[in-house]
Order: structure tokens, then C-alpha cells, then sequence
């Protein structure tokens, strides 16, 4: 049996999950999805929509969705999903997961990688964070849940930017940009999101025959925000750096605690020393490393090594083959809550061949 996809939808109260959840379980879509929640409320999905209760607290949709609620724990749920769906009492194609607005979704990510069995029946596809156009200024000011829900994100989704000047959109794009560059952002109408860019995003995966993003090895990448760096007091002439003129550039009052960082060398790594830095900084800082990812030319190997992690767990897979003339060129990208970036950028520099 093919496994089953997962898709972790999070974002602070007020976001628009409930909008954009209630679509996947009435909307015709032709796609039987299973979405499980923290618990059915008035924050969740609104009683009216429910078709029938059970015992198990699964309830089968009119349009074939199947909406269920955490019973225990995230596990167990998951394995009665499953175990019904093998059985033929349930039907459904994949699974939407609704984190509780304060949760921090690091640890919803490693029920994939950790539980053998999990691992076995469900891909965890990618984390989508809703963000509140109007309210996440001060959210991110004052809750770390919301700035490390924009650290985990594969896609980002911006709603109510109808009730906000575009200046201030931009700000916020800025803002989220600077924590989190390689998820794109996308303004939506109150979490009304088409349901292809919520599927199939492959954020997590570390099949040989995908790249990561096509655009994640181009330094001029529009996501990309590592090529315009420079040293604390250096100047600088990257437009949203400047003076902000007429709603233009930036204030740089926002010293988020979730920032990124990359690192990229063109020399190859030397497997062994890398693999000790790496379990070394994991073991340090595994909890404050929301995401890291990254595309690697080792020595020994003529195929890309890719590699990811989420906290303290770590994934490595052989990639496709370097192609003829392709600059074998090494980037990591390393997202977290108060990293020491220079540590992390002179010990890999000393993992390199």
C-alpha cells in the first residue's frame, strides 16, 4: 500500500484554518480527505457541518471528506485512521492535520520520523502556516508559537490582507521573509486557498529523484535572502534596507528571535567531520532548530547528498547525479530561534575537504 500524505496545517487564532478547513470537508472536490483536529468547537469546525457522531469521533462528510478529532494522542488516532482505511471501513487519499493556534508544530513533524510505524503508513508532505495580515505584527512581536509557526512553514498563507494598507502587507512579507526565506508567501481571501497549492508540496521530501526547490540553488532566487549579507556595520544598499521613504523600505525595529541563515562552499564536504559537527550542534541546539535542509557535494560521491532535519532529528538521502558542468556547489539553510550563526558557519567551513 502507497503511503498515505500528510499535510500540517498551523497558524495563530483568528488565521483563517477553520475557512480554509471547512472548504476541504464541504467543497466538491473530488478528493476524499481526512482531517483530523485538537477537538471539534466553535475554534474548529462549526457543529452544523458535521453529518453524524460516532463513538470512534469520526464523522463521514456529504462530499466523502472524513473529519475526525485527536482522541489520546496524535499516534493513536493516526493508527485507527489507518487500520480502518486497510480494513475498507474508511476511504480517504491523505490526511490534514490541524494543529491548536498556540501549538508549535515541531513535535506533530516528528511523529513521522520518530514512530516506525507511522513512518510506515503515512509522508508527512509539508507544514502550511496561516498568518493574520492584521493582528501578526503584534503576534510575532509577543508569542514565540506564532514566530516558530512561521519557521516551520513550507508555504505561507496571508489572509486579511483586505483590512490592512498594502504598505503594511509588505511589511509583514518583509518581516516573515527575513525569519523563514525559503517559504513562499501567498495572500489569500480569508484562508480561501485553491486546494492545489495546499496539496503535494513535497516540503519534507527526500526522494532521490526531486531537488529540493528548483529555485533553491540559485543564488539570485527570489526567496533568497542570503546574498545581500554583510558584516554588522558595513553598509548596505538593499532596498529594504533603505530609509523608508512614501510607505517604501523597511523598519528594522523587528529583532525576531526566528531568523535564518545559509551557508554555500563550492569545496566538497569530508563525510565523517561533517557528521560529527552536525551531531554536535543537534545535540546543543536540536530544540531551538525549527528546520534546516540543505543540498551537499560530499567527497566520495558523484550524487547530490540532501539532507534535512526538524529539532533534534536528522535525514540524509543520495540525490540525483551532479550533472555534466553543473557547479557542485554545497547550501544549507538553517532556520531557528536565536542560533549562533557564526558558530555554525566556522564549523562547517572546517567539515570541508
Amino acid at each position: 500500500m502507497s503511503l498515505i500524505p500528510v499535510t500540517i496545517l498551523t497558524g495563530f487564532l483568528g488565521s483563517g484554518k477553520t475557512t480554509l478547513l471547512k472548504r476541504i470537508l464541504t467543497e466538491a472536490h473530488g478528493q476524499k480527505i481526512a482531517v483530523i483536529e485538537n477537538e471539534f468547537g466553535e475554534e474548529n469546525i462549526d457543529n452544523e457541518i458535521l453529518v453524524n457522531d460516532t463513538q470512534e469521533n469520526i464523522i463521514q462528510m456529504n462530499n466523502g471528506c472524513i473529519c475526525c478529532s485527536i482522541r489520546e494522542d496524535l499516534r493513536e488516532t493516526l493508527q485507527l485512521l489507518a487500520a480502518k482505511k486497510r480494513k475498507g471501513l474508511l476511504d480517504f487519499d491523505r490526511v490534514v492535520i490541524e494543529t491548536t493556534g498556540l501549538a508549535d508544530p515541531g513535535p506533530v513533524a516528528q511523529t513521522f520520523f520518530m514512530d516506525e510505524e507511522i513512518a510506515e503508513q503515512y509522508l508527512l508532505d509539508s507544514i502550511l502556516t496561516l498568518v493574520d495580515a492584521k493582528h501578526a505584527q503584534t503576534q510575532l512581536d509577543d508569542r514565540q508559537e506564532a514566530r516558530r509557526q512561521i519557521g516551520f512553514a513550507d508555504q505561507i498563507f496571508i489572509s486579511k490582507t483586505d483590512l490592512v494598507a498594502p504598505e503594511a502587507v509588505d511589511a509583514l512579507k518583509h518581516r516573515i521573509q527575513q525569519m523563514n526565506p525559503r517559504a513562499p508567501q501567498k495572500a489569500v481571501h480569508f484562508g480561501d486557498v485553491a486546494i492545489a497549492e495546499v496539496f503535494d508540496l513535497r516540503g519534507f521530501n527526500l526522494n532521490a529523484k526531486l531537488d529540493i526547490d528548483p529555485d533553491f540553488l540559485k543564488a539570485d532566487a527570489p526567496h533568497d535572502h542570503d546574498h545581500h549579507d554583510h558584516a554588522p556595520g558595513e553598509p548596505c544598499d538593499h532596498p529594504s534596507h533603505a530609509a523608508p521613504q512614501a510607505g517604501q523600505g523597511h523598519h528594522h525595529h523587528h529583532d525576531d528571535d526566528v531568523k535564518s541563515f545559509v551557508f554555500r562552499s563550492d569545496k566538497p564536504f569530508n563525510p565523517a567531520r561533517l557528521e560529527d559537527f552536525l551531531g554536535a550542534v543537534v545535540n546543543i541546539y536540536g530544540p531551538r532548530m525549527l528546520r534546516y535542509k540543505g543540498v551537499l557535494n560530499m567527497e566520495g560521491t558523484d550524487r547530490k547528498v540532501i539532507f534535512q532535519g526538524v529539532h533534534q532529528l536528522m535525514g540524509s538521502d543520495l540525490g540525483p547525479a551532479w550533472g555534466e558542468g553543473e557547479v557542485k556547489t554545497s547550501k544549507m539553510v538553517f532556520i531557528g530561534i536565536d542560533l549562533p550563526k557564526d558558530i555554525f558557519l566556522q564549523g562547517l567551513e572546517q567539515c570541508l575537504v
